[in-house]
């Protein structure tokens, strides 16, 4: 066949990225001329990369959606000249590809009987999750859709582009066109097809939903959205993008190297981790067995010995490392620098000892790091660093201390087994730039809030280095505690810059909203900004006590809840909290009584919802009434009014 392909392309940043020109290569040989139209600017670079690729470059600015790319791109080929092509294919960057190749897709369809076809389709839906009423149709998905001469000759295809209303947001661009677009036409006597029979799957949207099935039906996409799409979508149709990209990993030879170049740009760092299951469960026995290592390249442990009552401890950790490495450590004293370098001399496994004594003592194992060693570890001599420091937290009860440092050392340095299995992660994931334990929780409140007083000075100091990424809204991914794995280089901008001494705070006030607090919580976003990402690893024992106890707190909240439904109860309680966490008589919000003017604002919310509600979602508005009824009796003990 002879084939044009449109393809739309936007990115905020003008970049094309290569999960792109590696799509584009592959589509060449099923295509004669490709016409790249991109909604706004792009990048020097990439226009320049964009000349070998394609045939020609459209840039226009960012208005219509992919419906004003695909309609400029017909434009440019001209009305009259569309039947010189048996297909045209309109395509945009939302999917990475190809997984499988083109050749079994294209093979097959060149056999099917139609008018147009397209990739995947969306079942039909009642009522329209975009109006709310109706049925939204099925239809062919718009992230590829092919057609053919018959229907390129047609008044109607002209028509139907000519006389597209403008399109100003996203779900305008589902109603008035990719829901409408195989209805209209197929009301008019054209045939569609799709290569993936949704009919072998349950749900409406088998390409985003039936991830993990899909390929077993070799489809040759994987949308982007599963990324960084809201985890309760993920959550409440089970979607299982994990095991998508294990069973790529098994049976395509896609580099998934393409995919965290791409959408590390894009994404909220622990959305992203949640659904593509940024976690690894290392067992004590190396996975790859005894044979000999790889080259694991040049590693350094960077340890701030400031107890060396607890240089054993460390020392005993380090020995799990299986390869030969450098000690470098950190200490506030000159004496305790001499007693570090006795207990490191001839120590098996470590090759060179390089000991510090840090000008100030202020910044504690932060400053230590980014200005005692920034030498060390601003160029590329190490290929994989080891962070440690000797932690005892005496600020809080030593039981809570005791199983903080368990949860950082134990995942990081567990066994020779378990270290083994962290190599050979970095070794066989270049895309990986930083290991750390996950989320600390058990008995701190992190979970939800552990931004504290940060997150203002982690984007001032993103902003001076210019680390350009997203940052989470409540919990950040960070490497709490100060232990992790990392690349120098995934670290290069944090390196560069040349800290001062005066902007740590000084000894005792290392607290909260402090600088070195702040760089905590930056340390997972500077390895995002270059390209990298983040690996939560866990040892079996410690996945054992985190995941029971986090499944408890889970359930725990949740059976306070009137329903089980995730989605709903996030919405609950978000609805509760705009409007002030009204509580029932039986529990106190506060040592001292409301104020009566807070009861009154209150008092005429709860009644405003309470109304809404009645009238709009009468069975929601029945299951609250218990709730309603002591939220009255706190807000307005005295009043007489009737109703439910």
């Amino acid at each position: 066949m002879r084939r044009a392909a449109i393809f739309f392309f936007y990115d905020e940043r003008g970049q094309v990225d290569d999960y792109i020109f590696y799509l584009l290569e592959k589509l060449r040989p099923f295509v004669e001329t490709i016409i790249f139209v991109s909604n706004g600017e792009i990048s020097k670079s990439s226009e320049a990369s964009l000349r070998s690729a394609v045939d020609e470059t459209i840039i226009r600015e960012n208005t219509g959606f992919d419906v004003g790319a695909y309609r400029q791109g017909l434009e440019f080929i001209g009305y009259d000249k569309l039947g010189d092509y048996d297909e045209i294919l309109l395509l945009n960057h939302t999917f990475y590809g190809p997984v499988f190749p083109f050749s079994e897709m294209f093979s097959e369809m060149e056999g099917r009987d139609c008018d147009f076809w397209g990739i995947s389709d969306h079942k039909e839906v009642t009522p329209n999750p975009f109006t709310g009423t109706g049925v939204l149709p099925r239809h062919l998905n718009s992230h590829f859709i092919a057609v053919r001469k018959a229907m390129l000759e047609s008044i109607a295809f002209r028509n139907y582009w000519e006389r597209m209303p403008r399109i100003r947001d996203y779900a305008e661009s589902v109603l008035l066109h990719e829901s409408r677009f195989t209805v209209l036409f197929e009301d008019l006597g054209y045939k569609s097809e799709t290569y993936l029979d949704s009919d072998k799957y349950n749900s409406a949207y088998p390409v985003m939903i039936d991830v993990d099935q899909i390929y077993n039906d070799r489809s040759p996409i994987l949308k982007r959205r599963l990324f960084f799409n809201d985890p309760t979508f993920l959550d409440k149709n089970a979607v299982d993008l994990p095991r998508a990209l294990r069973v790529l990993k098994e049976t395509s030879d896609y580099d998934l190297n393409l995919i965290w170049r791409n959408v590390l740009r894009s994404s909220d760092l622990r959305t992203l981790n949640t659904n593509a299951a940024l976690m690894s469960v290392l067992p004590d026995k190396r996975i790859k067995g005894d044979g000999a290592a790889p080259d694991y390249g040049k590693i350094a442990v960077c340890a701030h010995i400031y107890y060396t009552d607890m240089l054993d401890e460390i020392l005993g950790l380090t020995g799990n490392i299986p390869v030969p490495y450098d000690f470098i450590a950190t200490t506030n004293t000159p004496e305790k620098k001499a007693e570090i370098e006795t207990a490191l001399a001839n120590r098996p496994g470590v090759k060179n000892v390089i000991v510090r004594v840090v000008e100030q003592n202020r910044g504690r194992d932060m400053s230590s790091l980014f200005i005692s060693l920034r030498d060390l570890l601003v160029d590329d001599r190490y290929d994989l660093v080891c962070r440690l420091h000797t932690k005892k937290s005496p600020q809080v009860q030593s039981s809570m201390g005791n199983l903080f440092k368990r949860h950082m050392v134990d995942n990081l340095l567990n066994s020779r087994g378990y270290v083994h299995n962290v190599l050979d992660m970095f070794h066989d994931n270049p895309s990986v730039g930083l290991a750390i334990p996950p989320i600390f929780h058990i008995s701190y409140p992190t979970m939800g809030f552990s931004w504290f007083a940060n997150k203002p000075r982690v984007e001032e100091t993103a902003r001076l280095l210019n680390i350009d990424v997203k940052f989470d809204e409540n919990t950040p991914v960070a490497a709490y505690g100060t232990m992790f794995w990392f690349r120098p280089r995934a670290l290069r901008k944090m390196f560069e810059h040349k800290w001062k001494w005066e902007e740590f705070n000084a000894e005792p006030d290392h607290v909260d909203g402090g600088f070195a607090h702040a760089l905590e919580r930056l340390i997972a976003y500077a390895v995002q900004d270059a390209g990298y990402t983040t690996q939560h690893i866990m040892c079996a024992h410690q996945a054992e006590h985190n995941y029971t106890m986090l499944e408890f707190k889970l359930q725990k909240l949740a059976s306070f809840m009137p329903s089980g439904d995730f989605p709903w109860q996030c919405h609950m309680v978000s609805e509760w909290r705009k409007g002030g966490y009204p509580l029932g008589s039986h529990v106190s919000a506060t040592p001292a009584p409301m104020p009566t003017s807070v009861k009154h604002s209150l008092a005429e919310l709860n009644l405003a919802v309470k109304s809404s509600l009645r009238f709009r979602a009468p069975i929601l508005f029945k299951a609250l009434r218990p709730i309603y009824r002591s939220t009255r009796a706190v807000l307005k003990p005295n009043s007489r009014r009737s109703g439910g």
